[in-house]
């Protein structure tokens, strides 16, 4: 069980750390943290941290830096103090109830984060386990050609062109929407299979247009896709902590496969604010990094938007940066 004092001087070793990149001492910490504490109480605080592994040496003569554990420490005190992501989080599902452009404003944020914060900005989009619809539209546009409107419960549109095998009038178009609308707000998972027999049946002199179009919402609403936007890479490599090839190649190729960061994404979208130190992310290529991310929301879909950054990061700059891009996005809407 980590003491009071314990726990002061975790702190203190992280935010210089976190300053200066340097090793940090016994008396650094005495002289500009905890001045009511000897060098030498600390420096034997110091050695107990290390055994309990919140702290560690490089060498044997040099002052001790954070494990990612002394650094969950440190975060979690940060949550706390900054009241975890309340703003960020509401500014984000205001974002997405916009729905226009969602995807472009996505983007953008990831490049702004980039800019702002000196790590690797990144969002993305990301569907519900459960997708609910709320309302489904057939419109002929022409001999054998329809356009499919799905509206999402929270409001979110989705559309795609048909083109069917037979002509099919808009009366039969008309009956087909109204079948599907009276499971209007179930799983779309659930209802699947019970809607194609219903309808197929009910509608049997246009059972193969039926087929086709139940096919193309089970395609738009079964097998949606994690859309990730990355911002520049530019900053992050200045960095002192990314200066080791290895790492910044390491980092780099992290992020350019897509199913890493779509699985990186997806554990994202289970809390709020979510902050990944280190080996804590338990993937290849982010053993010396660190993820702060915002999730929201809205319209049958998530949004994650934050930042990529080395291990010794900012982390109270970086929920900031996070915040305020977000209200520059929402000034620019409204």
């Amino acid at each position: 069980m980590i003491t009071e004092r314990q726990l002061e001087v975790v702190l203190s070793v992280v935010y210089e750390y976190i300053k200066s990149g340097e090793t940090v001492g016994s008396r650094t910490v005495s002289r500009r943290y905890l001045t009511g504490r000897s060098s030498a109480t600390i420096r034997n605080e110091m050695s107990d941290l290390e055994d309990m592994g919140f702290l560690t040496q490089t060498h044997a003569s040099s002052g001790r830096i954070p494990t990612t554990q002394g650094y969950r420490l440190y975060v979690d005190s940060v949550l706390q103090r900054m009241s975890s992501a309340g703003p960020s989080v509401k500014l984000l599902q205001k974002m997405m109830e916009h729905r226009q452009g969602l995807g472009k404003m996505l983007e953008l944020a990831s490049e702004m984060l980039s800019r702002v914060s000196d790590y690797v900005g990144i969002a993305a989009i990301t569907p519900l386990d459960t997708v609910r619809f709320q309302h489904v539209s057939f419109v002929r546009l022409g001999e054998r050609r329809v356009l499919l409107l799905i509206v999402l419960q929270g409001g979110l549109v989705h559309q795609k062109f048909i083109d069917m095998t037979t002509d099919m009038p808009q009366e039969e178009l008309d009956k087909l929407a109204a079948g599907l609308n009276r499971y209007s707000g179930r799983p779309w998972s659930e209802i699947k299979a019970s809607l194609k027999t219903s309808l197929t049946a009910g509608l049997n002199s246009c059972r193969e247009a039926c087929s086709r179009a139940l096919a193309a919402i089970d395609g738009m609403l079964c097998a949606p896709k994690t859309r990730i936007f990355t911002g520049s890479l530019s900053g992050i490599m200045k960095l002192q902590d990314f200066q080791d090839l290895g790492k910044i190649q390491a980092l780099c190729s992290f992020i350019e496969e897509e199913s890493s960061m779509t699985a990186l994404v997806n554990r994202c979208s289970m809390n709020e604010m979510n902050v990944m130190i280190g080996r804590e992310n338990g993937v290849p290529g982010m053993e010396s990094s660190a993820l702060v991310a915002a999730t929201g929301e809205a319209g049958g879909q998530k949004a994650v938007v934050g930042v990529i950054g080395p291990e010794r990061m900012d982390y109270e700059k970086a929920i900031s940066a996070i915040d305020g891009v977000l209200r520059e996005l929402d000034s620019d809407q409204s």
